[in-house]
C-alpha cells in the first residue's frame, strides 16, 4: 500500500486523534505545562491539517465516499476537532485568535450538516460513537464560550447557552440508542458515552464564567451534576477495561484518550468557574492517565503503520 493509499483510507473516526491531542494540550495549559502544550498543540494542528485536506480530497474525488462516511457519527468529529483546536488556539491568545474565530465559522457550518445527516440515519444499539452528536454540539459551546471571554463578543453568550441545553437533549436521545454491552465489547468509542458528559460539563463552565450566566444557580447545578455524572461513568468504563482487557491497538481508541483528557479539562475548568477545590485536584490527577494513554494509543498507531507497510 503506498502512502497516498494509506492516506486516503483513514476512516472518520482517526478526527479523536484531533480531539484527543488537542484536549490535553489544553490540561498541559491549565496545569502549566506550556512547554509540552505547545507540542501538543503544533501536532493537533499538523494533524487538523492533513485531515482536513482528506475531508476536502474525499469531498471532490469521491463523493459518494464522503456522502456515505457523511452518514455516520464519526463524521462529527470534523466539528468537534475543529472546536477543540480552536479553544486551544483561543487560550494561546494574540494572533491565534482570528485563526480560532474562523475555525468556530468552520464549525458551525459544518455542525447542521453533518449532524442532521447523522441522525437521519441513526439505528438501535449503536456504538459509542453515538454520543458524537453530543460532543460535537457541545464543542461548540465550549469554543463559543472560550472566545466570548476573550474578545469582544459577548453575544455568543446567547445561542451557545441555548445549543448547550440542545447538546442535552442530544445527550438522551444518543443514550437511548446506545448499545450499554460496549461498555464490555467496545474497541474504545464506549467511552464516549462518558467524554459526551465531560465536554457538557466543561460547555458549562464556560458559561458559568461569563458575566451573563456567573450567577445563575441552576446553570451551576446541572453542570456539577454533569460532571458527577462523567466521573461515574469514568469509573465504570475504567472497571470495564480491567475486568474486560482489550489491549490491541484500535483507531477508535483515540476516542477513549479524547473522554479521559476531556475529563480532566472538565474538572479544572469546572473547579475555576464554580469554586470547587476538589475538582482541580481530580482534574490534575486524571490529566496523567490521558497523557499516559495517548503515548500508548500513539505507540500502536505507529506499530500498526510500520507492520502494514511493510505488508
Amino acid at each position: 500500500m503506498t502512502a497516498e493509499s494509506r492516506w486516503t483510507a483513514l476512516p472518520p473516526a482517526a478526527g479523536s486523534a484531533v480531539m484527543a491531542t488537542g484536549i490535553l494540550s489544553v490540561g498541559l495549559h491549565l496545569t502549566g505545562h506550556e512547554g509540552v502544550s505547545r507540542v501538543a498543540l503544533a501536532l493537533t494542528a499538523a494533524a487538523w491539517l492533513t485531515l482536513a485536506g482528506l475531508f476536502a480530497y474525499r469531498l471532490l474525488r469521491t463523493p459518494a465516499r464522503w456522502v456515505a462516511e457523511a452518514d455516520t457519527p464519526p463524521a462529527l468529529t470534523a466539528v468537534a476537532a475543529s472546536t477543540v483546536l480552536g479553544t486551544r488556539l483561543a487560550l494561546l491568545g494574540g494572533g491565534a485568535r482570528p485563526v480560532a474565530v474562523a475555525l468556530l465559522v468552520v464549525a458551525a457550518l459544518l455542525w447542521p450538516v453533518l449532524l442532521t445527516a447523522v441522525v437521519r440515519h441513526w439505528g438501535r444499539r449503536m456504538p459509542g460513537a453515538v454520543f458524537l452528536v453530543c460532543v460535537a454540539t457541545q464543542g461548540l459551546v465550549v469554543l463559543a464560550g472560550t472566545l466570548a471571554a476573550t474578545l469582544p463578543a459577548a453575544w455568543l453568550a446567547w445561542p451557545a447557552v441555548v445549543i448547550f441545553a440542545l447538546g442535552l437533549v442530544l445527550y438522551g436521545a444518543a443514550f437511548s440508542r446506545f448499545d450499554l454491552g460496549n461498555v464490555r465489547t467496545g474497541a474504545g468509542d464506549q467511552w464516549v458515552a462518558g467524554g459526551a458528559l465531560a465536554i457538557s460539563a466543561l460547555a458549562g463552565a464556560k458559561l458559568l464564567a461569563l458575566p451573563q450566566w456567573h450567577d445563575a444557580p441552576v446553570l451551576r447545578a446541572v453542570t456539577l451534576a454533569l460532571l458527577a455524572l462523567d466521573l461515574a461513568w469514568y469509573a465504570v468504563l475504567l472497571l470495564a477495561e480491567l475486568r474486560y482487557p482489550r489491549p490491541r491497538y484500535d483507531v477508535r481508541r483515540w476516542a477513549t484518550v479524547f473522554p479521559m483528557g476531556m475529563t480532566a479539562v472538565a474538572a479544572l475548568s469546572v473547579s475555576a468557574a464554580a469554586g470547587v477545590d476538589w475538582a482541580a485536584t481530580v482534574g490534575r490527577v486524571l490529566l496523567w492517565p490521558a497523557v499516559a494513554a495517548w503515548l500508548l494509543t500513539c505507540a500502536g498507531a505507529v506499530r500498526q503503520r510500520v507492520t502494514s507497510g511493510r505488508g
